[in-house]
């Protein structure tokens, strides 16, 4: 196929390699950073709109739900440029309620549209393994469904309705945050009582507590190293998407919005662009003890 493909950050550029390695060909937007590999493995279109102009599937995987909107419907956007028949496919984590809207104008120009947000991270996303969520027609999902197997490995339809496979996204966004959450508070608990966090950690690894939070985010605490995999920052605008749905929806997600809130601490102190790993250190600041020997 010929596939668009808009946001070749963290998680976009080896998602897109993936789909050129299987034989599909890639239309990419310019800019000054794209990097060197997409440059020679993609066609490169001067905006948006020339990038849907040449594409029979445009796939987008940027930050945020403005940024889904500016993509496709702002000056010389990707709208602008699709063909009837063109299917878009939204592999960002965004608002269920404006993906809804975003769909029904897509609609209206005679294309398809899947809302498919992942889940699995950097390495999830070089290793083709991510877990993806899909909403949208059923026939938009066959036709996709290829694609979708290039780039995962569990790839389930949540429901034929645009903003069905947001909302399955937003859900594993507050069961990960809350499990960080919990493994930081556990390991900080540990420390403090004196107990080594890595012994610890192999310990729960072999229980009822353990999980690929667990497994790979406490070593990361324990290490100290928190280059992004998903950054704090978009974890954060997920807790957001969270708590506004709620609102709307009349219900408490009280543990939710405490999460919500450490993840903020942590942009205000500076470490928006570490890995959500690092909320650690919000739990380390309001014990006024670190995990690590030395402070990170």
């Amino acid at each position: 196929m010929k596939i668009g493909f808009i946001g070749l950050g963290i998680m976009g550029r080896p998602m897109a390699l993936n789909l050129k390695n299987a034989g599909h060909d890639l239309i990419v937007p310019d800019r000054a950073s794209l990097p060197d590999d997409i440059r020679a493995a993609a066609k490169v279109a001067a905006t948006p709109k020339a990038v849907a102009a040449e594409s029979e599937v445009l796939i987008l995987m940027v930050p945020d739900t403005p940024d889904v909107g500016a993509v496709l419907f702002g000056q010389d956007g990707a709208a602008e440029g699709l063909q009837s028949g063109s299917l878009v496919i939204d592999m960002s984590s965004i608002s269920p309620i404006e993906t809804k809207e975003y769909a029904a104008k897509i609609n209206a120009k005679g294309c398809d549209y899947l809302d498919a947000p992942v889940s699995g991270g950097e390495v999830g996303a070089k290793q083709a393994t991510l877990t993806i969520m899909v909403g949208g027609p059923d026939a938009a999902f066959a036709r996709a469904k290829p694609l979708f197997d290039v780039l995962g490995k569990n790839i389930t339809h949540v429901g034929s309705e645009n903003g069905a496979g947001q909302v399955c996204k937003v859900a594993n966004q507050i069961i990960v945050a809350l499990n960080i959450q919990a493994v930081s508070e556990a390991l900080v608990f540990a420390s403090k009582a004196g107990a080594d966090p890595a012994k610890v950690r192999a310990a729960l690894t072999g229980g009822f507590a353990s999980s690929r939070i667990l497994e790979v985010h406490a070593e990361r605490m324990i290490n100290g190293t928190f280059n992004p995999g998903f950054k704090i920052k978009l974890h954060e605008k997920d807790l957001n998407l969270a708590l506004s749905s709620a609102k709307a929806l009349s219900l408490s997600l009280p543990n939710t919005a405490i999460a919500q809130q450490l993840f903020a601490s942590c942009i205000a102190h500076g470490g928006g662009d570490l890995d959500h790993s690092s909320l650690i250190l919000a739990t380390e600041g309001l014990a006024a003890h670190s995990i690590r020997k030395i402070k990170q």
